[in-house]
């Protein structure tokens, strides 16, 4: 079941990334490329082991972003908590990756956040392409894909 490229910007990337009080042109479409190319757009996707929902975040990357950086950033942390469901988070915080594209938007957001690095113009395509390789990406380096994707179909600048 995939979402379209428009659909999962408009629904979901701009509100959250609003939510969070971090909306930018650029951050948009590094986000909608890394949905494109870590799963294609599929929240049920299995492309990476361990890999969780539209991202592929696994339920280690999700651990870390709570405990190494958001437990130090509780307004963050309180907006990013804000996008999960009561219960099924208590029950089971990985499974908000699969089923809510809000909530795993906002991780993926934080996991490109503890980078620390200045993030790329939304129109280059190249330096988004290196800014996901390096700091969420962490499979073989295969050079272009993003870059490609967002110079094919990429919608913000």
């Amino acid at each position: 079941m995939n979402i379209s490229a428009s659909d999962l910007q408009y629904f979901v990337l701009q509100p959250a990334l609003e939510c969070l009080d971090m909306y930018s042109a650029a951050a948009e479409q590094l986000l909608l490329g890394t949905a494109a190319q870590e799963s294609g757009f599929d929240p049920f996707a299995r492309t990476k082991p361990g890999g969780i929902g539209i991202y592929q975040i696994t339920s280690e990357q999700h651990r870390a972003v709570w405990d190494t950086f958001l437990a130090f950033d509780p307004e963050l942390a309180s907006k990013v908590r804000g996008l999960a469901s009561q219960r099924q988070f208590l029950k089971n915080p990985d499974d908000e990756l699969r089923t809510n594209l809000a909530y795993s938007t906002a991780i993926a957001w934080v996991i490109y956040l503890q980078s620390n690095h200045q993030l790329p113009a939304a129109h280059d395509a190249e330096g988004l392409d290196n800014f996901w390789q390096d700091n969420f990406h962490h499979q073989q380096r295969h050079h272009g894909n993003l870059a490609a994707w967002i110079r094919s179909y990429g919608t913000a600048a």
